[in-house]
């Protein structure tokens, strides 16, 4: 697909997947402000093909945080790489069903699923359900909750396809609700939810990303200039959440929650 884009129009998509790329290593939700910029800038082109573009932006971008964060954080990695798997086919049937669903059903569907997260992210204590555990150094640091090793896999597995079906249909978001699955099912902190979340959406964009790759809906070339500045955010913002702390995470995840809810509202019925 030829695309006549002004350099000037290039370089603010450049500066908006560097500012995306540090929000979805802190909690997720760059979605929220690469979408727009796509559209905006190239309003000519599908959706779909917007949505292909910043699929091929995003698993850049999640790629360099999830690796700064696996050298510095302690991850479940056995879980996180089973959930990636679960999410990349989910995915993928999620891409294919968004094309037969009307769209305000999905745009309810994830307004009232965004305001559950938030409420729970209001009035979790993910830190009163975990443990401690000793590291080399004698410190101490949060462990996962205890309790019977199969229902904590239960809800991970069933959660981590349900969250990459909805990555595959809208997208928007589903770093927030790997956090709160993360949290919710492992007991972790929202650092470590966070980072983990990284692992996970690696498998569930791929999976969308094969699909609007396929369908011809990428734009490869700017995918792939964008993909370079996306990186660097991503990196800058997992060191950023590394040394803020999980508190720093939780504050964000509500901040992108409350934006999410009133952009989505706003675009869907106070500007129709």
């Amino acid at each position: 697909m030829g695309l006549d884009v002004d350099p000037a129009a290039v370089c603010l998509l450049v500066v908006v997947a560097f500012a995306a790329g540090w929000l979805d290593a802190v909690v997720g939700g760059g979605g929220l402000v690469q979408v727009p910029a796509l559209m905006l800038v190239l309003p000519t082109v599908p959706v779909a093909t917007v949505l292909g573009t910043n699929k091929l932006v995003a698993i850049t971008g999640t790629s360099g945080a999830a690796v700064t964060y696996a050298t510095r954080v302690g991850l479940d990695r056995r879980r996180a790489l089973a959930a990636a798997a679960l999410g990349l086919p989910t995915a993928l049937a999620g891409a294919v069903t968004a094309s037969h669903l009307p769209r305000e059903t999905i745009v309810l569907v994830v307004a009232v699923t965004l305001v559950g997260v938030g409420v729970w992210a209001v009035v979790a204590r993910p830190g009163d359900r975990t443990t401690t555990a000793a590291t080399p150094s004698g410190t101490t640091r949060p462990a996962c909750r205890p309790g019977p090793a199969w229902r904590p896999t239960l809800v991970l597995a069933v959660g981590a396809a349900a969250v990459g079906f909805y990555s595959g249909v809208v997208g928007s978001g589903t770093g927030v609700l790997l956090v709160a699955l993360f949290v919710t099912a492992l007991g972790t902190d929202f650092l470590r939810g966070s980072a983990m979340a990284k692992v996970v959406s690696i498998g569930s964009d791929l999976g969308a990303l094969a699909l609007f790759g396929v369908l011809g809906h990428v734009l490869w070339l700017l995918g792939a200039g964008m993909a370079v500045a996306n990186v660097a955010g991503g990196i800058v913002g997992a060191r950023t959440a590394l040394a803020r702390g999980a508190g720093f995470v939780r504050a964000v995840l509500l901040l992108v929650v409350v934006a999410l809810v009133i952009t989505i509202v706003h675009d869907q019925w106070l500007a129709a």
